[in-house]
């Protein structure tokens, strides 16, 4: 394993969920190649960025345009989701699986993986926009020792890592509120006994 490029992976915040993907060997892409992957990809974290994007709300902010705004954002999350169904529908999708991943890399379940050694594609398909896959390019090398293998992505462009970074941080922040949310509950039950 390169250690480089798992440091580089380990340094940075991951999202670690299960989402439908596939990761499978591939020719190395030359430079038209990697520039519309790139392309799509930027395109894609912008649409992934922009539907998982939530709107807090607050009851200081009772006001009828921000309750107009809530109305359009329903209707566009069920018209996305009627898109999604028709452009590929839950039947089309590849099967779940346990991923981690941020700008650097990617763990996977070694079942998935090709030798260590191969370039990769790995297709992440998000549930907000399950029609764009997000397509990282990289190269298969070992990973941690409990059944699972480390992909280092290659030949993203700047835009590309950056938007992968902002998007990765975003999900990290939203958990961590999520589970400081649950947990205020909690606390409070715990005082009233």
């Amino acid at each position: 394993m390169n250690g480089e490029d798992w440091q580089a992976f380990s340094d940075r915040v991951a999202w670690d969920a299960v989402f439908h993907a596939t990761c499978d060997a591939v020719e190395r892409p030359d430079a038209p190649a990697l520039s519309l992957i790139n392309d799509r990809n930027a395109s894609v974290l912008v649409a992934v960025s922009a539907l998982m994007d939530r709107r807090s709300d607050t009851a200081e902010d009772d006001s009828t345009l921000s309750q107009e705004v809530a109305r359009l954002d329903a209707k566009l999350n069920v018209l996305m989701e009627i898109v999604n169904r028709l452009l590929l529908p839950q039947s089309g999708l590849p099967p779940r699986m346990p991923l981690r991943f941020n700008a650097a890399g990617a763990v996977l379940p070694w079942s998935v993986l090709p030798p260590v050694g191969h370039s990769v594609l790995l297709k992440i398909h998000f549930d907000v926009c399950r029609a764009l896959p997000l397509e990282l390019p990289g190269v298969r090398l070992a990973g941690p020792l409990d059944g699972k293998g480390f992909i280092a992505f290659e030949g993203l462009s700047e835009a590309v890592r950056d938007g992968l970074e902002r998007l990765v941080f975003r999900q990290h922040r939203r958990q961590v509120a999520e589970a400081r949310a649950q947990a205020r509950p909690a606390e409070g039950a715990a005082d009233a006994m």
